[in-house]
C-alpha cells in the first residue's frame, strides 16, 4: 500500500520548512530600475511550459537583487504568475538559481515533503489548475495570493514515491528539451549561413572565399539603395511565385457534401510548425471539389488576417514532407491565410529565410489595412511592389542542399516531441492517482 499525504500545501510546505510569498511590489523595484545586462528577473511572460523562458527577460543589477535578496530563487523553487492566467508556472533548475522572482509572481519553496518535480506536475492536472482558477477571482482579472496557494489540497504520495514518479516524467521531460535545444542550434545555423551568404554577400566564390570580403564585384541598385553581387538580379516577390490557392474552413462536422477530412493550419499555428510553440490545428469538413485547396510539398502558408498592434501579419511557414507527416489527415490552410507555391524549388529555403528575415524587421507593418477591426496583410500589393535581390540559382540550390537535411531533423525531432507529450500526458494523470506504480 502507497504512503499518502492528505493536508493543505501551506501547511505542508510550513512543515517542510518551505515557504510561500508574495513577488515584489513596484514600490519596491521600479520601470527605471531594470538594465540591459544584469541579474534575470523572472515575470508571469517568461513562464513557459512549467520552465523558465529566457526570450525577452528582464534584467536587475546585482544591488538591487542584494537589497531584495528574500526574491531570489533557488534550485527546486516554484515560481507562479499572480495575475491573468494564474496557471502559469515554472519550475527553477540548476542553471536558474540565482535568478530574480519578478513582479506579478508568487515564490513557492516546496521544502522537505515535497520533490519539487512531482509538486509541478501535481499543479499542472486539470483538477487542481481549475480549482486554483476557481478560487483566484478578482474584479478585472483573475489574482492569485499566497492564501489561496496555501489552501490549495495536496492528495498524494509521501516524497520518497514522488522521487519515482517524477523520475518517469522527467526523463520524457528532459528528452523533449534535449531535442528543443537541438532544434534551437539546427535553426541558429541555417540563420547564420543565410545572413552571411544572402544579407552580408559573403556566399563563397569560386575560389570558395567569401565573395564581398575577398573583393567580389558590386554593383549599386537604386531601386534597393545598396550594392548588390554583379550577377544577381533584383525583382518583385511576385516574380518568385508560381501560383496561390485560398484557405479554406468548411465545417466542424461531416455534413452533406463536405465529406473530406482535413487538419486545418491557421496563423495560430504557424510558429508551432516553425517550432516555437503548440500546434493545434483542428479537424474540419471540406467539399471533396475543393481537394486542390490540399497542401502539398514545397507550399508556403502565410497568415493574410490577424497579427495584432505589436505583431504584424504574415507569418510564414515552409511546408515539407516532415510538416505534413507531423499530422494526422491531409492538411489545408484556413481561410485567414493563403498558401503559395515558388517557380523554381531551389529557391524554397532562400524565400522561407528571406521572407522571415522581412517579418523579424517589421516591414509588413507598412502592408497592412483593416477590415472591421481586423488586420489585412495587403499581400497582392505587397508581393507586386517589394523588391528584392534574388541570387543565382546555383546559389540558391547551394543553400537549399545545405538547409534541407537540417529542417528534416528539426521536423522529425518536433514530431518526436508530440509523440512524447501525448506519452506524458497519458501517464501523468494515472501516476498521480495511483493506478500506475514505479518500483
Amino acid at each position: 500500500m502507497i504512503s499518502t499525504i492528505n493536508d493543505k500545501l501551506g501547511d505542508l510546505v510550513k512543515a517542510g520548512g518551505g515557504k510561500i510569498h508574495t513577488g515584489p511590489f513596484g514600490s519596491q523595484l521600479h520601470a527605471e530600475d531594470y538594465v540591459k545586462v544584469g541579474v534575470p528577473c523572472i515575470m508571469p511572460a517568461n513562464m513557459k511550459d512549467n520552465r523558465v523562458d529566457l526570450s525577452n527577460i528582464a534584467f536587475i543589477t546585482e544591488e538591487d537583487a542584494n537589497r531584495l535578496s528574500k526574491y531570489i530563487v533557488k534550485e527546486g523553487d516554484i515560481v507562479y504568475s499572480r495575475r491573468g492566467n494564474v496557471t502559469l508556472k515554472a519550475l527553477i533548475r540548476e542553471k536558474e538559481a540565482g535568478y530574480f522572482c519578478g513582479t506579478g509572481c508568487l515564490l513557492l519553496r516546496p521544502g522537505s515533503k515535497f520533490d519539487s518535480r512531482f509538486l509541478t506536475q501535481y499543479l499542472s492536472t486539470p483538477t487542481l489548475q481549475n480549482w486554483i482558477v476557481k478560487q483566484a477571482v478578482g474584479a478585472t482579472m483573475p489574482n492569485l495570493n499566497t492564501g489561496i496557494l496555501s489552501s490549495v489540497p495536496f492528495n498524494g504520495p509521501v516524497k520518497e514515491i514522488q522521487e519515482k514518479l517524477a523520475n518517469v516524467i522527467y526523463s520524457i521531460e528532459d528528452k523533449i528539451e534535449l531535442n528543443n535545444c537541438i532544434n534551437s542550434e539546427l535553426e541558429a545555423i541555417a540563420k547564420t549561413l543565410y545572413d552571411f551568404w544572402f544579407v552580408q554577400f559573403d556566399f563563397p566564390d569560386t575560389d570558395g572565399r567569401p565573395y564581398k570580403s575577398s573583393g567580389g564585384k558590386m554593383v549599386y541598385n537604386e531601386s534597393l539603395d545598396r550594392e548588390i553581387p554583379v550577377e544577381w538580379n533584383v525583382n518583385f516577390l511576385s516574380d518568385w511565385i508560381k501560383s496561390d490557392k485560398t484557405g479554406d474552413w468548411g465545417k466542424e462536422a461531416q455534413e452533406g457534401n463536405y465529406t473530406l477530412r482535413v487538419d486545418c493550419i491557421r496563423g495560430a499555428d504557424i510558429n508551432g510548425i516553425n517550432g516555437s510553440g503548440k500546434v493545434a490545428a483542428p479537424n474540419r469538413f471540406i467539399l471533396k471539389k475543393n481537394e486542390h485547396k490540399l497542401l502539398s510539398p514545397f507550399d508556403f502558408v502565410i497568415e493574410i488576417s490577424g497579427g495584432s498592434p505589436t505583431q504584424s501579419t504574415g507569418r510564414l511557414s515552409g511546408i515539407t514532407k516532415e510538416v505534413l507527416e507531423r499530422f494526422e489527415h491531409p492538411v489545408i490552410c484556413s481561410n485567414f491565410c493563403k498558401a503559395i507555391s515558388l517557380k523554381n524549388i531551389s529557391y524554397f529555403y532562400n524565400f522561407t529565410y528571406m521572407w522571415q528575415w522581412i517579418y523579424d524587421h517589421e516591414i509588413l507593418f507598412g502592408w497592412e489595412g483593416k477590415t472591421s477591426g481586423i488586420k489585412n496583410l495587403l499581400f497582392d500589393s505587397f508581393v507586386t511592389k517589394y523588391s528584392v535581390a534574388m541570387p543565382p540559382e546555383i546559389l540558391a540550390q547551394k543553400f537549399y542542399d545545405f538547409v534541407s537535411p537540417l529542417q528534416s531533423k528539426k521536423q522529425n525531432l518536433l514530431k518526436e516531441n508530440s509523440e512524447l507529450e501525448a506519452l506524458r500526458d497519458w501517464l501523468l494523470p494515472m501516476l498521480m492517482n495511483g493506478q500506475v506504480t514505479v518500483k
